[in-house]
């Protein structure tokens, strides 16, 4: 076998990124096909995060004042960065599908929390449910992670990707939806009607029971034949040390930052929404964010899956498009809250200026999307086994979670929900731009070694010195047509 028929990869055979061209499609059943589990694992995200992020997107979870939502977010996403770290080990006992399940069971007390406090006045409720959630959440970020990335096809991972998330932005336009035909005749600023929560509080509660219909990884069926591996094999302690091994490798260091810029902004439009605009405005506002979002975050899916342009020019050109057009919006969004710290507006759709108020935070949004789902694509192509996508979804929704307490935390201070939180993040985009390109600049090295005629089956090819799957090698040989 030649040089040029083949390459030396150290890639499990079912996260090579093959041309879809090159495999032997295989029949699969429609109940344990990518798509059914995606649809499964989509309306899981939607049942739980998706109406989460309803909530958070119509500005401060709906109340009038930001500060009680954010102190309880920061306490939320503190708890997700440790269930997040140790979610592999539970994975280890319970299964991904049992991690899964027992993610969704706590995020409808939080619901429950803000509707007691939008009703009642009660606070105490609203900082348990963050609590509950928080401990529940960091599981369910880390397992559902893994499965998006795990379950599909290589040719159809950015897709599943896109189709995945789109069922969370699902529940902000469900939200966006009902507390615009709630609201529709408020034009002042304020909170929500409780009604509203009360529609969240029961789509949240059929989240564990939506997860039980997902296919356990032995039991799903892929369109290339590859059987899915995502399970932990090791001793909790020599798992949690890989887990930490894994967090001090240079090219996952390098991309905190970028996580960092990515997640940091949700706390910051969402209360930049809820201190600038009418109650009716912010409804509008989580309304067609949300379309804007799921529309430009399949198409950037789409793109990252065309396997007919190589993995360096898709990888760039998407890196290269999401950087500069969120610097543009950073801009823009610096301009406008530095104003308005001094002219202290609340905008309606009916109001002068409204349509320069309102853009940004809908650029925001989609900027949101696109980072969210292009960090999926960088753990993607940094995973070598299955192992360690499990590792890779827990230290990545781990370090979501540890950026988005930061963010939560301070947006709950007055001075930084203003316009410290806007510069922030504007310094974070900055400061992540060159550590990520020094690891993106890499990806696709392999397609040169392999020739235009690369993918095809994945053979093992030995190892060094082990039978650990992490220190593998895998030969590509091209498929027969």
């Amino acid at each position: 076998m030649s040089r040029a028929q083949s390459v030396v990869s150290q890639k499990h055979p079912e996260l090579q990124d093959v041309r879809e061209a090159d495999v032997k499609k295989q029949p699969v059943r429609w109940y344990r096909s990518t798509l059914y589990n995606a649809t499964i694992l989509g309306l899981c995200n939607f049942a739980a995060p998706g109406i989460w992020g309803a909530m958070n997107s119509l500005g401060a979870g709906g109340e009038e004042e930001p500060y009680l939502v954010n102190t309880a977010n920061a306490l939320t996403f503190c708890l997700m960065v440790v269930s997040c770290f140790f979610s592999s080990i539970l994975t280890k006992y319970i299964g991904i599908k049992g991690a899964l399940i027992f993610g969704t069971i706590g995020y409808a007390p939080y619901a429950a929390g803000l509707y007691t406090n939008n009703r009642y006045g009660n606070e105490w409720l609203v900082l348990v449910g963050a609590a509950l959630c928080g401990i529940s959440a960091g599981v369910f970020w880390a397992a559902e992670a893994a499965i998006a990335l795990a379950y599909p096809e290589p040719y159809n991972r950015g897709k599943v990707l896109g189709y995945w998330l789109t069922y969370r932005l699902f529940g902000q336009i469900l939200g966006g939806a009902i507390n615009l035909g709630l609201n529709v005749n408020r034009n002042e600023a304020g909170k929500v009607s409780y009604t509203v929560y009360e529609v969240f509080i029961a789509l949240q509660a059929t989240g564990p029971f939506v997860a039980l219909l997902l296919n356990k990884p032995d039991k799903v069926e892929r369109t290339d034949g590859q059987k899915v591996e995502l399970e932990i094999l090791n001793h909790p302690i020599r798992e949690l040390k890989a887990v930490a091994r894994t967090f001090v490798t240079k090219k996952f260091l390098l991309l905190v930052f970028f996580i960092g810029q990515a997640v940091y902004a949700e706390a910051v439009f969402f209360t930049y929404l809820s201190l600038w605009f009418s109650v009716r405005a912010r409804a509008l506002g989580s309304l067609v964010s949300a379309i804007l979002a799921v529309t430009l975050g399949n198409v950037l899916g789409a793109y990252l899956d065309r396997t007919s342009i190589p993995l360096k020019i898709r990888s760039r050109t998407s890196f290269f498009a999401i950087v500069t057009l969120q610097g543009g919006w950073w801009i823009w969004a610096t301009v406008l809250v530095t104003r308005f710290r001094h002219t202290r507006p609340t905008y309606d759709w009916s109001s002068y200026g409204f349509g320069n108020a309102f853009v940004p935070y809908l650029f925001l949004t989609i900027g949101f999307q696109i980072n969210y789902l292009f960090c999926y694509f960088l753990m993607g192509q940094l995973s070598q086994t299955p192992e360690e996508i499990i590792r890779y979804a827990a230290l990545l929704r781990g370090t979501e979670s540890a950026w988005q307490a930061v963010s939560y935390g301070l947006n709950s201070i007055n001075i930084f929900a203003e316009v410290g939180g806007v510069y922030i993040n504007f310094g974070l985009w900055a400061i992540a731009i060159l550590p990520t390109w020094l690891v993106l600049r890499h990806f696709g090295a392999e397609e040169g070694l392999a020739g235009p005629e690369q993918g095809g089956i994945l053979a093992k090819a030995g190892s060094s010195g082990s039978d650990n799957v992490d220190s593998q090698e895998y030969i590509q040989v091209p498929h027969e047509k």
